[in-house]
């Protein structure tokens, strides 16, 4: 009787003889018969117009912003240089322009002071809300609704609707005010006031959202830990502080990037509120600087140099969470 061990050796040696001859065809034929490559008539054509008309435009707009380019003509990409970066920060005249251009800080702030408010009272008031609709209310998809429709809005939808909200005249904002003997205060055109007056609007869009990501993380936490703590004799507030929010660290989160993301694309609300790109020192931000820039003063590079400042910012909000999130493989 033949060793099984032996069978399976002469069985091994024939398989690669096998291989060695038809190797190149059988691995050819494996590589062409994987679902990716099948499928690349599906995935390829959207990946390479992405690829060309996002990242290719990134590129170019980084590329760009080293140049003097102010829309005459084609880009000399021969003499690449940080001048505008240069100018962005410590503003002065250029060699491309004869008049002296401000720095871009003012803007700057007004973007963070507008981010971080508008975040964090966004995500406080969408957590309020969350926990109000949680307590199994009557008519409950009825206010959810009604919390989430704001964000259906366009930018300019909600800028026009505030803008007669706050109309020292007839707005109701106003007329409330009146009511109480407070007003009625001009808002809009009140530089102390414009960018509260544009930070609350957005609220009021975006809060919606906030509540319905909350409101999924209030669902996704087992009922034993509300018993338990109930158990344990704490009182609703300190459940609700000790116990059930440090769970929703990752709605927060979610929840934060987002908000902090859509508040650096407030330039829609801003050109509609004030009709142009010229809201104001007092609500000017990055975005509507940088489109001021290119466009109506015709500094096509510079304007460049403050969207490559604005997508860092960006980025740096985004790549620490979507790198957190593939460190716990749930990317």
């Amino acid at each position: 009787m033949r060793n099984p061990l032996t069978i399976l050796r002469q069985r091994l040696a024939a398989h690669r003889e096998v291989r060695a001859d038809g190797g190149t065809a059988t691995e050819a034929g494996s590589i062409l018969d994987r679902d990716s490559v099948r499928s690349a008539p599906f995935w390829l054509p959207p990946f390479l117009l992405i690829g060309l008309f996002i990242y290719g435009a990134i590129i170019w707009n980084i590329v760009l912003s080293l140049t003097d380019f102010q829309g005459l003509g084609s880009p000399d990409y021969s003499a690449l240089d940080i001048e505008n970066y240069v100018i962005a920060f410590t503003g002065g005249t250029p060699s491309w322009s004869s008049l002296t251009v401000d720095p871009v800080w003012n803007a700057a702030w007004n973007t963070v002071v507008l981010m971080v408010s508008f975040s964090v009272v966004c995500l406080a008031v969408g957590l309020v809300m969350a926990i109000l609709v949680d307590q199994e209310i009557r008519f409950e998809n009825t206010f959810r609704t009604i919390y989430l429709l704001p964000m259906s809005l366009s930018f300019v939808v909600t800028a026009k609707f505030w803008l007669y909200m706050y109309n020292v005249e007839t707005g109701l904002v106003n007329l409330i005010l009146g009511a109480v003997g407070v007003g009625p205060i001009e808002i809009v055109q009140n530089p102390d006031l414009k960018l509260a007056a544009v930070a609350f609007a957005l609220i009021w869009q975006f809060s919606g959202y906030a509540m319905i990501v909350y409101l999924a993380g209030l669902r996704a936490i087992p009922t034993s830990h509300f018993e338990a703590a109930r158990v344990d004799g704490a009182s609703t507030i300190r459940m609700y502080w000790r116990v059930i929010i440090p769970q929703l660290r990752t709605a927060t989160v979610s929840a934060l990037v987002v908000l902090t993301v859509f508040s650096l694309k407030a330039f829609d609300f801003l050109f509609s509120m004030y009709g142009g790109y010229q809201p104001g020192p007092s609500a000017d931000i990055l975005a509507t600087r940088m489109v001021r820039e290119a466009y109506a003063n015709g500094n096509w590079a510079y304007g460049s140099a403050i969207a490559v400042l604005l997508f860092i910012m960006a980025l740096a909000i985004v790549a620490p969470y979507i790198y957190t999130q593939y460190q716990r493989g749930e990317l």
